[in-house]
């Protein structure tokens, strides 16, 4: 088993974004970003797919960075980009330089209807894109779950199960989740 959650240390929760009207910790860690949604249990245990795109630099995750033949309904699909590991987590530079997935390439997530996109850095987009392709993504039955790490340990392993875990509050638009990787 590979615990893919990030820890969460004291001065991290300091940099906590305030804006979340329930609860500010929210969006702590690695977390679900489900918008208005609730998150369905049936995704708690789902077949994983894991794709390494640590070599993709200075442009967006692209649909040719992937194998999309690979790609099948309720699936969590993982991308390991070695960010977490290179920039500390919580930082100005994670939060606004981090790696991104291209509008095509999550239009073809969505397509396949994957059940989770995972992401080894701070969201699927960047600033003021961020929020609203997670909405787009959780109005397709999508969601988005950010900040793993450990993803690495997960590649060319053959089947993989993600067992995913998010605390569970109503009314937020982010969840804290442990997220835990099986090698089958």
């Amino acid at each position: 088993m590979v615990d893919l959650t990030i820890m969460v240390t004291k001065e991290q929760l300091k940099s906590v974004d305030k804006s979340e009207d329930i609860f500010p910790y929210g969006h702590i860690g690695t977390h679900f970003d489900v918008m208005n949604k609730e998150f369905p249990i049936a995704y708690t245990k789902l077949e994983g797919l894991i794709f390494d795109v640590s070599k993709v630099s200075n442009r967006d995750i692209d649909i040719d960075d992937i194998n999309i033949k690979k790609l099948k309904k309720n699936l969590f699909v993982g991308f390991y980009t070695g960010f977490i590991d290179q920039v500390e987590y919580a930082t100005e530079k994670y939060n606004q330089q981090h790696p991104q997935l291209s509008d095509a390439l999550i239009d073809v997530l969505l397509d396949h209807e994957v059940a989770i996109i995972g992401v080894d850095f701070a969201g699927i987009r960047r600033g003021k894109e961020h929020p609203p392709k997670d909405q787009y993504c959780a109005d397709k039955g999508t969601f988005v779950v950010e900040n793993l790490c450990n993803l690495d340990k997960l590649l060319n392993k053959g089947s993989v199960r993600i067992n995913t875990y998010p605390i569970k509050f109503g009314g937020m638009s982010g969840l804290p989740c442990r997220v835990i990787g099986e090698i089958l």
